[in-house]
């Protein structure tokens, strides 16, 4: 697929947006813009669950880093480290969740820390993450959050990884890798069933999915009503997988931009 099946998010049809039952969404140049979280991007998740609509985020983000946003966004979930991690609100309490026992977890642990070193040994320019002290389940190498690293050192990287048998991504911040069959597709169906009771293979037909970046290329090929936000064209030479729809404005207007569409639509008579 190219960018040349892509429409623009405002062709969506009505009746495909007053289908839609739930947003799943990443968060790093997705729902955030140079880091934060702006003002109309809060008020779009605002504005989706005043329509009805669940907002689920799955990311690559650390454990620790998602507990506070869990906390403080209008959202129903966040879904961390690619698929292995749910957080939600569990009444007054936040409930932690993982998609892999407590054994498997320690093993691994002891095998990510090897790998991470064997990263920054490998690749010297490499430098951890700075969410990793939060991290349970994988490893992150930053490449444009507080470092940057070349193409040929995000390949460098990703070599490690996948020769150590992780499995490996890039998202617009970090090289993330992890020991697991987990990703964020099974992460999404997972805290759906959880927290909904909903089985997502069912209906991916009703369900958006928005992203920014190559590690949504596995969601953009599952979920019809797939949309990237602007932003996403500056990986134009390393897709392989576009999404149906884009959005006119980049990070979190472009998101916002999701969320009018849906809430206007749910308006409708």
């Amino acid at each position: 697929m190219s960018d040349s099946f892509t429409r623009p998010w405002s062709q969506l049809p009505l009746e495909a947006a007053r289908s839609v039952v739930g947003v799943l969404t990443d968060i790093d140049d997705t729902l955030t813009t140079d880091g934060a979280i702006t003002s109309d991007a809060l008020t779009a998740l605002a504005d989706l669950k005043a329509a009805g609509l669940p907002v689920i985020a799955i990311t690559g983000r650390s454990m620790g880093w998602s507990e506070p946003f869990v906390r403080d966004w209008p959202i129903d979930a966040i879904v961390a480290e690619n698929g292995a991690v749910a957080l939600f609100r569990d009444g007054d309490t936040l409930a932690v969740e993982y998609a892999q026992d407590a054994a498997t977890r320690r093993t691994h642990a002891r095998r990510l820390q090897e790998v991470a070193q064997r990263v920054l040994r490998e690749v010297p320019a490499a430098t951890l993450a700075r969410d990793s002290a939060g991290r349970v389940t994988d490893i992150a190498v930053d490449h444009s959050e507080f470092a940057h690293l070349s193409a040929g050192q995000i390949d460098a990287v990703l070599r490690v990884m996948r020769a150590e048998g992780m499995h490996a991504t890039v998202s617009s911040i970090h090289i993330n890798g992890w020991f697991g069959t987990h990703d964020k597709l099974s992460g999404a169906r997972w805290i759906v069933r959880r927290l909904l009771e909903r089985e997502l293979g069912a209906e991916l037909a009703r369900w958006v999915y928005v992203g920014d970046s190559t590690n949504d290329q596995l969601m953009f090929a599952q979920f019809p009503l797939s949309v990237g936000v602007a932003n996403l064209r500056r990986f134009a030479d390393q897709l392989t997988v576009w999404p149906a729809y884009l959005t006119q404005q980049e990070r979190g207007a472009g998101f916002a931009e999701v969320a009018a569409t849906l809430r206007a639509a749910a308006s409708k008579p």
